[in-house]
């Protein structure tokens, strides 16, 4: 994605999609969005290096403070994404693709620490907490955020 990275401001829009991969990863490019976000205090009722970044910072072996110095320093989200690629813990292209597979498939009904939030958070959005993803969840909250604003 050569695109470039744009300082989001996310009290009146949301972040990239969880699905939205760079070098492969998902999640990064949302968390490239909250980063940016957090550094200009437009960051909103979002959180930067909350658990779902955390994910992708452990799979590659990072810290959320590696990956801010990476992307203050980026002019486009290819570039993070090849920064993933070069730094912490290597992975080969078929790790990214099926841990990032994994990610959007991966649903927090499974945690029993997390279940009933999930539960409660579904209904309130109108989903089947049965059959929604994480990334369904995460991508239908944003909506709903952005939707009753603007009500």
């Amino acid at each position: 994605m050569k695109t470039p990275i744009v300082n989001l401001d996310l009290t009146e829009q949301s972040p990239h999609s969880p699905r939205e991969r760079i070098g492969g990863f998902a999640i990064a490019c949302r968390a490239v969005d909250k980063c940016r976000a957090s550094m200009s205090g437009t960051l909103g009722e979002y959180h930067y290096d909350c658990p779902l970044d955390n994910q992708l910072f452990s799979f590659k072996g990072i810290t959320g403070e590696q990956f801010t110095a990476a992307v203050k320093t980026a002019k486009n989200y290819d570039e993070v994404g090849t920064w993933l690629l070069n730094h912490g813990t290597a992975k080969t292209a078929l790790e990214i693709k099926n841990w990032s597979d994994d990610q959007e498939a991966g649903s927090p009904i499974k945690n029993p620490e997390k279940r009933g939030h999930f539960i409660e958070s579904c209904h309130r959005l109108g989903l089947d907490p049965k059959k929604t993803t994480t990334f369904d969840w995460l991508e239908a909250d944003d909506r709903f955020s952005f939707r009753s604003a603007t009500e």
